[in-house]
């Protein structure tokens, strides 16, 4: 066979297989995910940091300072710092000021100099923060430590109006925003890895199957025994001394791609909203299902009692309660298991329950066996 016969037999060969892939002959590969998305290293995090502060410039819409007396306190010890002497005893009724709790989060490598954004909140009794100006205020760490100043213009999401007794209001303005309103004046010390190079993976969401394919990946990609796996949730890798060689070998750790393990079966209730979410395991096996709703209905009709014509009485006006209960029953219906969570869904839609009566559904269908998922309510 010559050359030219062997290349066109082995083109033919290859568009076959790119076919049959095309035409769904193939199964579909699993997702793979980088190692960065799934873990993160030890001491890489993020510190809380919070301080209180006074936001000027208000509209009227301050806090009462008879009612928050720790504002007009703030205020004077503000003006005392600035060389201003308020006399003790004076009465401040100001409503162009508030006071409010400033809070930031201070990631991970962050220097002095950089810039944070700041969510401020009233804590007093103001009525908005709209137009309001945050004064300096310091922002401290857990161990009493200033980490960043924090002042500037506030952005309020939300607006409303008042006259003659009615009001209106879109969305919440007793807190707002100030995009990198908050400057670093002190970073916090991190020591990224041991003294001998060993550094620790942490897997966000511990499981073996995934911590097991995560050390073969990264063996894989060194091409050495550089990862091990302490338990479920924690893999341990010795990496160079060097703090370049090390940033490049963390880099190079973060890139490699992993196929994590499946992923746990879960339904999420929101007690508040009642919202359900279900992620993509969830499976039901087949069950039948009856739900009615049951009302009870209370309606006071008032009844007037009139005396007779001459009979000195009084006319009396009295309530007459009726009570009455209404269940709507339904017939005990068939639903069908379902493998993915189309069907799945498409099976409790047929229901056609409210978000509130779908979280008894699924509780009841949980205990029956026929959900097989875990419930978590939040």
């Amino acid at each position: 066979m010559s050359v030219s016969s062997r290349l066109a037999r082995s083109l033919r060969r290859r568009a076959c297989w790119v076919l049959l892939a095309l035409c769904g002959g193939l199964a579909p590969l699993a997702q793979a995910e980088r190692v960065a998305d799934l873990a993160d290293f030890a001491g890489v995090r993020e510190n809380v940091l919070v301080g209180y502060g006074l936001v000027i410039g208000l509209d009227g819409t301050g806090d009462q300072t008879m009612q928050a007396p720790f504002t007009g306190q703030g205020l004077t010890n503000m003006l005392s710092q600035l060389g201003i002497t308020v006399p003790p005893g004076t009465n401040m009724q100001l409503r162009n000021i508030a006071a409010v709790m400033v809070t930031a989060r201070l990631p991970a490598f962050a220097r002095p100099g950089q810039n944070l954004d700041v969510v401020v909140s009233s804590v007093g009794n103001a009525r908005s923060l709209r137009g309001g100006t945050l004064l300096m205020t310091p922002l401290k760490g857990v161990d009493g430590e200033t980490y960043a100043l924090a002042q500037g213009n506030l952005l309020v999401g939300g607006a409303g109006a008042e006259a003659g007794g009615s009001s209106v209001q879109i969305n919440q303005q007793a807190g707002g925003r100030i995009a990198r309103g908050a400057i670093i004046e002190r970073g916090v010390p991190l020591q990224l890895g041991a003294a001998d190079g060993s550094l620790e993976l942490l897997l966000r969401q511990p499981d073996f199957a995934t911590a097991q394919r995560m050390v073969a990946a990264i063996n894989r990609e060194f091409g050495r025994p550089v990862a091990a796996a302490r338990d479920g949730g924690l893999l341990v890798l010795r990496g160079p001394q060097s703090d370049n060689e090390r940033v490049n070998f963390l880099a190079r750790v973060e890139n490699v791609e992993v196929l994590p393990g499946t992923v746990r079966p879960r339904v999420i209730f929101n007690s508040r909203t009642g919202a359900v979410v279900l992620n993509g395991a969830v499976t039901l096996q087949r069950a039948a299902v009856a739900h009615g709703n049951l009302s009870i209905v209370i309606d006071n009709e008032p009844q007037v009692s009139q005396p007779q014509p001459f009979g000195g009485g009084e006319t009396v006006v009295t309530d007459r309660a009726n009570i009455s209960v209404q269940q709507q029953g339904t017939a005990l219906r068939m639903i069908e298991g379902g493998a993915d969570l189309v069907e799945v869904v498409k099976a409790l839609n047929a229901l056609g329950a409210t978000p509130q009566d779908l979280m008894s559904i699924l509780e009841a269908l949980k205990a029956a066996g026929a959900l097989r998922a875990e419930l978590e309510i939040i």
